[in-house]
């Protein structure tokens, strides 16, 4: 018999499983002898009240065993005498896209610009060393994409457009935890997620799909209004259908399309810093502590958001027990994200808070017209990388000085392995951001007391949230909109932002080129 039953417990209770089985029991009347098995389906902890609590809901084995690992699996044929289809990029969208046109018996060939995951791992070592960034290879480009090592995040509010839980379970089916099919916010790790895209990759290829790294995808081959082929940087010409999957990040991409003719449009992006907390002080903020965070707990998390002056300040991938990390893509920039390792065990939190901007709020980058917002994004890395010394260093301030806008005579250590510089930001950031930026500031402080402190400190500058740009594509066949054979995908082509989003976009479009093809989707 399985039965499922919620509970609300105490943390230390929940992190017990021969607890779990001794309440299920209680709850269902059996005997714990026979609770064979207590699966966890929903997690989360609420915190709000000086009690913390976790929510869960359970399926109870009564006398009965479980089936399976506890995913669902999806069956991948063989595909290697079939039709072929050409996907530009290998991130989540990318990679995603590629497994479902294999669910529909299509052979997916996938060109990458950067290295595979592993190779890709050395490159960023070196920026951390100092040593030159490799303009192909670096933590937005190369194998599976901006998020591969910036955290694996998973939480996204993108279910009404597809099937979040499917995504999660070809992440469980290729070596994740099952914890991330319950946790409220579920989450891979940088240290396990790019072990799941070497799996990934590694069906792709068993069932006869192909996986091109060092491949940049150089100009699309368009002849009466349709696309017949992308031609690569090494000469090689890729057929049409094309699934364009190319990631915020690829500049040079959307300059290159627009001089062949593909529509886009400006987007709303966010722009801000990294503000970045002792772990310990988020924990005792958050759970009420007054000392050390138990180890029944999680690393605490927060989640802000305000207006101000009309447009949204708001909390951004958040890390908790994680590190800010570098995430140039050419070299006189300075940006920064952050990740955290599966452990969540580091001595720092970070959390990226931006202000809104949308197209028309800059009117000095008017001027530039479609790529008004990339030119205001470089011109900000730019000026981040002067500030932090035009060395690799990122620019800093404590936080309570930014606030009263007082440059800093020394900062706090700090999780950013290239270094920090002290620097004044009020006098650099663009005033649409500055105001905001603090008024945001002092609003999440009068929420959590204590929240704003010079045990804190802010680094820049985070321009990488989303794209700035939207290539323009049919509502009901995912096609550009003036372009057949085009199918813009994921966060570059401006329908995503992160992970699950991007990869449930990748399934849209792989099922609108099966459809396309006259291959109807299951």
């Amino acid at each position: 018999m399985i039965k499922e039953i919620q509970l609300r417990i105490l943390p230390e209770v929940a992190a017990c499983e021969q607890s779990l089985k001794s309440i299920a029991a209680k709850e269902t009347g059996y005997d714990p002898s026979q609770i064979n098995a207590v699966h966890i389906l929903k997690r989360s902890i609420d915190a709000r009240q000086r009690i913390i609590f976790v929510n869960l809901r359970l399926r109870i084995f009564i006398n009965e065993e479980p089936d399976g690992e506890g995913f669902t699996e999806t069956f991948y044929p063989d595909v290697c005498g079939a039709k072929p289809v050409t996907i530009v990029g290998a991130g989540p969208a990318g990679l995603f896209a590629a497994l479902r046109l294999i669910e529909l018996g299509l052979r997916p060939v996938v060109l990458e610009r950067g290295k595979d995951v592993r190779e890709r791992k050395r490159d960023i070592a070196r920026i951390g060393r100092g040593l030159p960034l490799n303009p192909e290879s670096n933590y937005c480009f190369g194998e599976g994409g901006a998020g591969a090592y910036s955290d694996g995040k998973l939480y996204t509010r993108s279910k009404k457009r597809g099937s979040t839980e499917k995504i999660l379970n070809i992440l469980c089916q290729h070596g994740a935890s099952t914890s991330i099919l319950y946790d409220a916010h579920p989450h891979i790790g940088t240290d396990k997620l790019p072990g799941i895209i070497e799996n990934i990759r590694t069906r792709i290829l068993n069932c006869g799909g192909e996986v091109r790294f060092n491949t940049r995808a150089e100009d699309l081959i368009i002849r009466d209004g349709r696309l017949l082929a992308v031609e690569a940087s090494n000469g090689e010409i890729f057929p049409a259908p094309v699934l364009l999957a190319t990631g915020h990040s690829a500049r040079d991409v959307y300059y290159r399309l627009n001089e062949r003719g593909v529509e886009m449009e400006q987007k709303g992006i966010a722009v801000g810093v990294r503000l970045e907390h002792p772990q310990e002080m988020i924990d005792c903020l958050r759970y009420r502590l007054n000392g050390k965070r138990p180890d029944f707990l999680p690393a605490a998390e927060y989640s802000f958001v305000t207006q101000a002056d009309g447009r949204g300040v708001y909390s951004f991938c958040m890390c908790p027990g994680g590190f800010i990390i570098p995430a140039a893509s050419a070299e006189r920039q300075s940006v920064v994200n952050g990740m955290s390792p599966s452990g969540r065990n580091s001595r720092w939190a970070n959390a990226g808070i931006v202000v809104e901007i949308r197209p028309g709020d800059l009117p000095d980058y008017d001027s530039c017209g479609l790529f008004g917002l990339i030119r205001f994004q470089e011109k900000l890395e730019e000026m981040a990388w002067i500030q932090g010394g035009m060395s690799g260093a990122a620019p800093a301030q404590r936080l309570e000085d930014f606030i009263s806008g007082k440059r800093s005579a020394d900062l706090p250590s700090s999780s950013y392995v290239p270094g920090i510089a002290s620097s004044n930001m009020n006098e650099w950031l663009p005033a649409e951001i500055n105001g905001r930026l603090k008024e945001g500031l002092r609003s999440f402080g009068i929420t959590a007391k204590g929240f704003i402190t010079n045990e804190a400190q802010i680094i820049g500058v985070e321009t990488r949230t989303s794209s700035p740009l939207r290539i323009i594509r049919n509502k009901d066949s995912m096609q550009h909109i003036r372009l057949e054979g085009l199918f813009p995908c994921g966060e570059g082509a401006g329908y995503a932002g992160g992970i699950v989003s991007a990869a449930i976009d990748g399934e849209l479009c792989a099922e609108a080129i099966a459809a396309h093809l006259g291959a109807a989707p299951e």
